[in-house]
């Protein structure tokens, strides 16, 4: 009975635990602090060097535990990444997942072997460890502050941070080998390398399109679409990593082929996945920081704030320069994403692999790592906002995130019902914009159940549920924000919907159902801003057409090539007594800051 009592009261600290990083996650969502940090945190004061004084040493579980949760992590990435996303920026993400990831090692590693006496093995090993960026950190970040980045930027760190994790442990799982065997030829490296490589997108595109085929073919049993789906990634990463090639870039690749092709329940598994990979993210960090002994960290702590100061300030920036030179990003971008290169769970995770082999002081790698981390996730974490505003990087508003609601049409997959509240200064509700695409079938007004045709005009207070197909329903977000009121000269603002300069304007008209004007209809936008100028057009220049805002978004060889409607209406008149003055003040002081 005695043994019962221990699974027990395991059990009970365990969820404790768990309960204590969750209800911590509502501290961090309004503070704007990394989640990992807080788990981190939660994880060490509860070990044998925190007040807790919970003692765990098993390396194992750990490991077993990471693997498990980055799998997870990484599917979910896939899952969500659009392909059209992917494919706009592969090269400079994949320069920078592969030759950024050597670059940073290379150059940190210097500053690990004088400062800690290490051989260049084991300093390239440290570097190794800490040269990917932590994807889940990142967008948790993005996301929390509301910034709108500019879509290169941002699409360019969604697809860094999602493919740099697989050649970041290839690096590492190498480096312990030579130290474990002694040294490898170039060649053996080369094999081993493109085994990993072929092997992970042999099995990663086979098994997506397996579970794609599961999911559409067989009539699984209602609630069980999401967990095939968890556990076939899994199945993925284990099968890709037992014949030796790379399991994380399989499960990745895997959760983009099913991410971007038409499932049955994909409402459901992306559900799902969310809540599995928090735990799965809430319970590695917690075991990692109960590895944490904080009176060993003071030994080598001095040594790894230099480490972690030459990554952000050198190492990082160094890579991203030198990776981004061939393609046409700005000082400003290249600036801005070599400061939000913030490390998390892959280096800890990938610290710990020294230890479960058991290699000579293999903790100074871990404490290395978890030092690593937390400056980066203190300092870069807490100024992703600042750098992001003071670089012109982000779009001068933050947009709340509306409330969707998404159900599947069982029977077909080429549509599904998407709801949304109507807030008052929604594009839809003040400018009645939708798409061609998107058809509203019912209306909530007063919990009465409306067709369109009885309903009337959607007004406030309203929820609208419209049809849309699967792969489209996140663009019909930006209609239903509650978007403030905002300068229409404000030159940071370049639009909140993006069309190409060669769309027509009756095409144009067509598709946001817009009322037509007097001007040709078959006349392209960069046509409009040439005719309608007495100049060549520049970015920033805003034509008026009906009620909608024109922006040049993007300009090239003086024609136009993106365009951008905005949809904002001007700023109510400035307060004019001295409270409403007082007010204001403070709110651009507040937007400066953060």
């Amino acid at each position: 009975m005695a043994q019962l009592d221990v699974v027990s009261l395991a059990i009970l600290l365990g969820s404790l635990l768990i309960l204590a990083g969750i209800l911590s996650s509502l501290l961090a969502l309004r503070f704007g602090a990394p989640l990992l940090l807080v788990f981190l945190i939660v994880g060490m004061l509860a070990g044998e060097g925190g007040i807790g004084g919970i003692k765990f040493d098993d390396v194992t579980t750990a490991y077993t535990v990471g693997s498990v949760a980055l799998a997870l992590i990484l599917f979910d990435g896939g899952l969500r990444l659009r392909m059209q996303t992917f494919r706009s920026v592969l090269a400079p993400a994949l320069l920078l997942a592969t030759v950024g990831v050597l670059v940073t090692a290379a150059i940190t590693a210097p500053f690990a072997k004088y400062l800690l006496g290490l051989g260049w093995t084991e300093a390239l090993l440290v570097g190794a460890v800490v040269g990917s960026t932590d994807a889940a950190a990142v967008f948790f970040l993005i996301n929390a502050r509301g910034l709108r980045l500019r879509p290169n930027v941002r699409a360019t760190l969604e697809v860094e941070s999602g493919t740099n994790d697989p050649f970041a442990i290839f690096m590492a799982v190498m480096l312990v080998e030579i130290l474990l065997a002694g040294s490898k030829s170039w060649s053996e490296l080369g094999y081993d390398l493109a085994r990993q490589v072929s092997l992970g997108c042999l099995i990663g595109f086979v098994g997506g399109h397996l579970m794609v085929l599961t999911l559409n073919r067989l009539q699984l049993a209602q609630g069980l679409h999401a967990p095939f789906v968890a556990v076939g990634a899994l199945a993925v990463f284990a099968l890709t990593q037992s014949v030796h090639g790379s399991g994380f870039l399989a499960v990745y690749l895997a959760g983009l082929v099913v991410g971007n092709r038409p499932t049955r329940a994909h409402n459901s598994v992306v559900t799902f996945l969310d809540a599995i990979t928090w735990l799965a993210q809430i319970v590695m960090f917690v075991l990692l920081g109960l590895l944490v002994w904080p009176a060993r960290l003071m030994n080598s702590l001095i040594a790894a704030l230099v480490v972690s100061a030459a990554l952000m300030l050198i190492a990082r920036p160094a890579a991203v320069f030198l990776c981004l030179s061939p393609f046409k990003f700005r000082w400003n971008e290249k600036l801005f994403i070599s400061w939000v290169g913030l490390r998390g769970a892959v280096g800890i995770f990938l610290a710990s692999i020294p230890l479960l082999v058991g290699l000579p002081t293999s903790y100074i790698y871990f404490d290395i790592a978890f030092v690593v981390v937390l400056t980066s996730l203190l300092i870069q974490g807490w100024t992703i906002g600042l750098a992001a505003r003071r670089l012109d990087v982000a779009f001068a508003r933050n947009d709340p995130l509306p409330r969707r609601v998404e159900l599947d049409l069982p029977g077909q997959l080429a549509q599904e019902i998407v709801g949304y509240p109507v807030p008052a200064n929604s594009p839809f509700l003040r400018r009645g914009l939708i798409p061609s695409w998107a058809r509203p079938t019912l209306i909530i007004r007063e919990e009465k159940i409306l067709l369109p045709s009885e309903a009337g005009k959607v007004r406030e207070g309203d929820y609208i549920y419209l049809l849309a197909p699967p792969e489209k329903a996140q663009s019909l977000d930006r209609f239903f924000v509650d978007m403030p009121h905002l300068s229409a000269t404000d030159p940071a603002l370049l639009g909140d919907f993006f069309v190409p300069g060669a769309t027509t304007l009756g095409g144009l008209s067509e598709f946001y159902g817009l009322p037509a004007t007097d001007a040709d209809p078959m006349m392209q936008l960069n046509t409009y801003f040439v005719t309608h100028l007495d100049r060549a057009p520049r970015q920033g220049d805003v034509l008026m057409w009906g009620e909608v805002a024109l922006v040049a978004h993007k300009v090239s060889g003086g024609k136009v090539t993106t365009v951008g409607l905005r949809l904002d209406e001007p700023d109510p008149a400035p307060p004019q007594n001295l409270v409403g003055r007082i007010k204001a003040a403070l709110q651009r002081l507040e937007r400066r800051l953060f």
